[in-house]
């Protein structure tokens, strides 16, 4: 199962390939990805397509910096409701602590691992996209991530003793250092981050201890509770998920950080089962494909995660009482209306 990230990786992508002189939304749509959802910053896609999305934009801008450069546009807020838990942590060891336990609500193809010897702090980041691929762009886009991230918890002021990275130096390292600082390796065993262990004992600067009880609370009820939320993220993902063949509640339990009996006990709450959610959205998914000729029956079949064309059609026909084919020509009456969303909230 290839690991998914939320649109939120690309803040500022579209406005940074703008300034590069590229046409960004071509580049989103020839990765597979939708333009349009770029505002849903919590909506899940796969990490693969973003990482293949950011090595497309480093060649076609010539620059080989591209993932450093979208990372100085990255705002906190982007890691979703896991910032309030972090703003508010003691101090940037505790934060990391619960970044590294909850790197999975936001990437799950990143982990964040935090190690301390002699007196040296080792923050090291993998990134496993599921497949071969490369990654030099997603790579120093976490890593650059981090590193604000860190700023943000120790000050402006605060440096690394050196910023790690496995790939090869690029031509130019004129961002690396103005971001990063000045020692900065390149071709080493991991990537990541070194620090003194001392600084991880700084107050956390942006911390509101009178906060913090509240944050968590925020937290748990956005992660847990049972809300429309849940079922519309539940939703996003059976249609995001169908196409690659496994869309499964095991999936989306993972993709949202919980376990299956989480997600059958919120829906179950709203009075709906996965097995039904699954078969509404599909339906509504078959009609719309249909009626708007964009793809052929196969492809729909396909999209649907139907084993050939002719499942499809016979799946089809018992819902509708007529063929695919009738559906879209309008040779029959059409005897079922497309199911009513529930307004998505943001």
């Amino acid at each position: 199962m290839k690991p998914l990230a939320r649109y939120a990786a690309l803040h500022g992508y579209v406005e940074l390939g703008q300034s590069l002189g590229f046409a960004p939304v071509e580049l989103i749509r020839a990765a597979g990805l939708d333009p349009a959802s770029l505002s849903l910053q919590d909506r899940w896609v796969p990490a693969a397509a973003i990482a293949e999305l950011l090595e497309r934009s480093a060649m076609a801008a010539g620059c080989e910096d591209f993932g450093l450069r979208l990372a100085e546009r990255r705002r906190f807020a982007n890691l979703g409701p896991l910032s309030l838990i972090i703003r508010d942590e003691p101090d940037a060891r505790s934060a990391l602590r619960v970044i590294s336990r909850h790197d999975h609500l936001y990437n799950e193809a990143l982990h964040t691992r935090l190690t301390e010897h002699n007196g040296i702090a080792t923050i090291r980041l993998t990134l496993d996209l599921g497949e071969p691929g490369e990654t030099r762009q997603a790579v120093e886009l976490a890593v650059g991530v981090l590193h604000g991230l860190l700023r943000g918890f120790l000050g402006t002021d605060w440096q690394p003793l050196e910023v790690r990275f496995t790939h090869p130096a690029p031509r130019d390292r004129r961002t690396h250092h103005r971001l990063l600082g000045p020692h900065i390796s390149f071709d080493q065993d991991f990537n990541g981050i070194l620090t003194y262990t001392t600084d991880l004992d700084a107050a956390n600067a942006m911390s509101e201890p009178q906060l913090r009880a509240y944050a968590r609370q925020f937290f748990d009820s956005v992660r847990d509770a049972p809300t429309v939320t849940t079922i519309d993220r539940v939703r996003e993902l059976i249609e995001l998920l169908l196409p690659t063949g496994r869309c499964s509640v095991e999936q989306i339990a993972r993709s949202l950080g919980v376990d299956r009996r989480t997600i059958h006990r919120h829906l179950a709450a709203e009075g709906q089962t996965f097995t039904t959610l699954l078969d509404a959205t599909r339906d509504e998914l078959a009609q719309h494909l249909v009626t708007n000729r964009r793809h052929t029956l196969t492809e729909i079949a396909e999209l649907l995660a139907f084993s050939s064309p002719g499942n499809f059609s016979r799946w089809f026909r018992q819902r509708h009482g007529c063929s695919p084919t009738q559906w879209r020509t309008g040779t029959t009456t059409k005897h079922m209306t497309p199911t009513p969303r529930r307004p998505r909230r943001r």
